[in-house]
């Protein structure tokens, strides 16, 4: 492979999207569209609402690989992080000496070049973090750009071109394409970054926590000294990583030795509302819709760089009052006859405690239904089996489906739904299995009141269960 192609050539004016439907990389076509490059892509399955979305800008989406579909030989074609190097296209790109280069390396050259990149790193909370800063700069007058993986509700978009200086990424330590097995977040340069966790996640690319630890290591270690850093000062692994670093650190969370600390926290349905410390005396007190310490947390990480760019608790306190959330983070997605059906991105073990534990006290009447599904390349491995029976204490009643593409993952590696249900039960939870998900509805049916809120948790479309059941229930 003639790595000297890796690179985005001057004058580029056609540009091709190999794998164009993922999360992150369905925001960089239009972003380009926009900008003014004639776009095109394909993925394996193209389909609403993204092809929708695609169509909308004007960008040709095609169902399926082929190597004609770079018959127009664009001067670049960027290359999903998911697609390998026997895909047909990226097959056809290096025999015919096309221009290629990775979403981390477009985002920096035509979306941040020139830009102040405010990154979010952490194994949790990036989207959420990301989501909050970005509202409170633009609520701030400062026209920000983003590129984050979830739809901001305010936008009704996960990405935006700017005027004003400053561009928040979400900075994600998955691997960043087949050429190029490095995190994604290394390619960033950030004047100010947020550390929000570091767990161990992505079995598939990472062999343990150390492995991941390495990777943030390098990410840390590149930021110049004149950057700063928001660290979570509740991780023993954060702790560790930013000692000793040449930037300038700044902890923020519930030591009382943090800069920032979280205060006083009462929940008054459907709001939130928190006090927050700045170097032990009381900067604001702030309301949210956000459900959770973590989110609060996470609200924190990005308070503190607020306030460092300038930004006052005033402004602050109203961009947090009038976030309207992220699709797909407890987001509700109907309500019939009193049952409340929530949708929620969770899917590692601490994300789906956390969640959990969030969403019911703002439900104090009802019972709190989970419903997940085991979809990621990390929940199909058995790597977390004996963790998971600990993430549901707080759920009342509990649904667990098969994962649906455990063919995917070596036998002697798999998760097994049926053992995280006995575990469940042995533990005292009302838990059930399901081999697929057409029968959830139906148990659901049956066993949901008024009162009660159904939290369903994939990081998948989980086979369009929310409208499923919300008919059923309205039926």
């Amino acid at each position: 492979m003639d790595l000297d192609k890796n690179r985005i050539p001057d004058n580029v004016k056609k540009i091709h999207l190999i794998a164009i439907c993922g999360t992150a990389m369905g925001a960089l076509p239009c972003a380009l569209k926009d900008i003014g490059f004639e776009v095109t892509g394909s993925d394996h399955k193209v389909y609403p609402p993204m092809s929708d979305f695609l169509a909308h800008k004007g960008i040709e989406a095609s169902d399926g690989f082929d190597e004609r579909n770079l018959a127009h030989r664009p001067d670049l074609v960027i290359v999903g992080n998911a697609v390998t190097k026997n895909n047909p296209e990226a097959e056809e790109m290096v025999r015919a000496g096309l221009h290629f280069c990775s979403m981390p390396q477009a985002v920096n050259r035509f979306l941040a070049d020139g830009k102040k990149a405010i990154v979010i790193t952490g194994t949790h909370g990036k989207t959420t973090a990301s989501s909050i800063l970005t509202w409170m700069l633009y609520e701030a007058g400062l026209d920000p750009s983003f590129m984050i993986g979830g739809i901001l509700k305010n936008f009704n978009s996960n990405y935006r071109l700017g005027k004003g200086e400053v561009i928040v990424i979400e900075g994600d330590e998955y691997d960043t394409a087949f050429f190029d097995k490095g995190p994604k977040f290394l390619h960033y340069n950030p004047f100010m970054a947020a550390l929000t966790s570091i767990e161990f996640d992505h079995a598939d690319i990472f062999n343990d926590i150390e492995h991941i630890r390495n990777a943030f290591d390098k990410f840390i270690s590149g930021i110049s000294p004149s950057g700063r850093l928001f660290a979570f000062d509740g991780d023993k692994n954060v702790s560790e990583l930013v000692t000793k670093k040449e930037c300038w650190v700044l902890k923020y969370g519930m030591d009382a030795s943090s800069t920032w600390r979280l205060g006083e926290v009462s929940v008054d349905p459907p709001r939130t509302v928190f006090k927050v410390l700045k170097e032990g005396k009381p900067f604001g007190t702030f309301k949210t819709k956000l459900m959770g310490e973590h989110n609060l947390l996470n609200a924190l990480s990005v308070i503190a760089i607020a306030n460092n760019m300038g930004i006052t608790a005033e402004v602050i306190g109203r961009a947090l009052e009038t976030f309207q959330g992220i699709k797909r983070r407890q987001e509700i997605r109907g309500q019939k006859r009193g049952i409340t059906v929530m949708d929620d991105f969770a899917h590692h073990p601490t994300a789906v405690r956390e969640t959990i534990r969030a969403v019911k006290p703002f439900y104090p009447n009802g019972r709190l239904i989970a419903v997940f599904e085991p979809r990621t390349n990390s929940s199909m491995r058995r790597v977390f089996q004996n963790v998971y029976p600990l993430s549901f204490d707080h759920a009342d009643i509990i649904c667990i489906r098969t994962p649906s593409r455990l063919d995917k993952i070596p036998v002697n590696e798999r998760f097994s739904s049926e053992k995280l249900v006995e575990d469940l039960k042995n533990r005292g939870k009302d838990a059930h299995h399901f081999s697929d998900t057409e029968s959830i509805p139906d148990f659901l049916i049956k066993e949901a009141r008024s009162g009660d809120v159904i939290l369903i948790m994939s990081n998948g479309g989980f086979d369009n269960i929310h409208e499923k059941l919300l008919k059923l229930i309205g039926s």
